[in-house]
């Protein structure tokens, strides 16, 4: 017996997906509205329902908004492919192109936002309801939300194309919410892709976020979530993964790559882990901790910090100089354990010119551990570094795998301000690369060989 509870975009008998699927996703929610009234019958009540979206191209004109819990949307396939390559090759040889466009079952976000205005109003799909108990149990799984072209930005410094700007955001939680689970899902040229607020208990794994201007931010406040497991990569201008005021955040088993502005940028963050992750940047302050952020884990991840390889993007970096430090951190009882990070850079590109790179630099606060980081920093001995001719990704293949004819580049390995105290550092750099008030602050070199 077929259930009621469970829809098809294609079989429901209002609006047409492929020319407005918000239409269709909304009256759908209406529906179920109507028919789960009863808070208590039976020992249930309102179950939810599912909504099922097949492979296909569907235009969004409508923006889709859910105030019911329990609702699963899901998607026969992420569908994600670079829309950033396709629009830097020359158009005359998208003909020779397998495909142009993202599949799956993708939405085509074709609201008309302002680029750089307020979010929601270009939010493929808004959450917000109030009262109690708080909206719960929503999922996101296994569909493409595509914001197909970014804007002129009007500052002059790149092809609209790369602006990472339309004001378009995938999935919009505006309101305190429990429970809620993106999965499985694809999203590319959003200038948001995921911004939730007030978030308890969320999931967010195994997503592909990339070439949007950020990709997850946390806002507001929130308590005991996760993100695992995902690949994403956000714009210059934004953040691969935000969070403000959370306590309980667990970042693990993601591979992040360029070219946001940070990989990982906590404000006022508690008790919460980064581990084992792989983060690849463009550009210093990678890892960056600010307001106050408070005995936070970060341990057993792998840095990576090199030039741009890929000649399109070679003129746009995130503003941030070579002495903010590729891991800043402003906070009390930090734990930096047990790291592996790489700097390999051309001294030409090094910001001032001529500054000794920094790689750990704790700003403000106090009792920071930072305790056997291996820091391994280079630069080319022999050549500079390639134009970056050709594919993005043979540019950034070559790059990552280029270890030959490279020098040992001078940086100072952990920097502690004056303005923070009591900390220790252990086996994270020699006496010669860190520096640090020895009457404030405890200190233990990595040992060097004599020759």
């Amino acid at each position: 017996m077929a259930s009621k509870n469970y829809y098809d975009v294609t079989e429901w008998n209002v609006g047409n997906p492929y020319e407005d699927i918000g239409e269709v996703i909304n009256s759908i929610i209406a529906d179920i509205k109507s028919r789960q009234t009863e808070t208590d019958f039976h020992g249930g009540g309102k179950p939810g329902a599912a909504i099922y979206i097949p492979a296909g191209d569907y235009h969004l004109r409508t923006q889709v908004v859910i105030d019911i819990s329990y609702l699963k949307i899901m998607g026969s396939g992420h569908g994600f492919i670079s829309s950033s390559i396709r629009f830097n090759i020359p158009e005359h040889e998208w003909a020779g192109l397998h495909e142009l466009w993202p599949g799956g079952s993708r939405i085509l976000v074709d609201l008309s936002p302002e680029a750089g205005g307020n979010e929601s109003v270009g939010a493929a799909f808004y959450v917000e309801r109030g009262g109690d108990p708080r909206i719960s149990s929503v999922e996101f799984e296994n569909f493409c939300i595509d914001g197909l072209h970014f804007v002129d930005d009007g500052l002059g410094k790149a092809d609209p194309e790369n602006t990472y700007a339309n004001g378009k955001t995938g999935i919009y939680i505006a309101s305190a919410q429990d429970s809620f689970r993106i999965t499985g899902m694809g999203f590319v040229y959003l200038e948001h892709g995921i911004t939730i607020y007030h978030a308890d208990a969320l999931s967010i794994h195994d997503n592909f976020i990339a070439e949007c201007g950020s990709c997850i931010e946390l806002r507001g406040a929130g308590q005991a979530s996760k993100i695992t497991d995902n690949l994403m990569g956000a714009g210059y201008k934004g953040y691969s993964i935000y969070a403000q005021n959370f306590g309980g955040l667990l970042v693990t088993a993601n591979n992040i790559f360029p070219r946001g502005t940070s990989s990982v940028h906590f404000d006022g963050v508690a008790r919460s882990s980064v581990t084992g992750n792989r983060f690849h940047s463009f550009y210093p302050g990678m890892l960056v901790f600010e307001g106050n952020c408070t005995e936070n884990l970060v341990s057993s991840n792998h840095f990576l910090r090199d030039h741009e390889p890929w000649a399109p993007m070679q003129a746009l970096d995130n503003g941030i100089d070579d002495l903010y430090g590729l891991l800043y951190i402003s906070g009390d009882h930090n734990s930096i354990i047990g790291n592996h990070i790489s700097e390999t850079i051309g001294k030409q590109y090094i910001k001032p010119s001529g500054a000794k790179p920094v790689i750990i630099r704790v700003a403000a606060g106090r009792g920071n551990y930072i305790s056997n980081n291996h820091i391994v920093a280079t630069t080319e001995a022999a050549k500079t570094q390639s134009a970056g001719d050709g594919s993005c990704f043979s540019a950034q293949v070559g790059a990552l795998l280029t270890t030959e004819e490279l020098a040992a580049l001078d940086v100072t390995a952990v920097l502690i301000e004056k303005e923070s105290v009591q900390n220790t550092v252990l086996d994270s750099g020699s006496e010669a690369q860190v520096v640090l008030d020895q009457k404030v602050n405890a200190f233990r070199g990595t040992p060097v060989p004599l020759q």
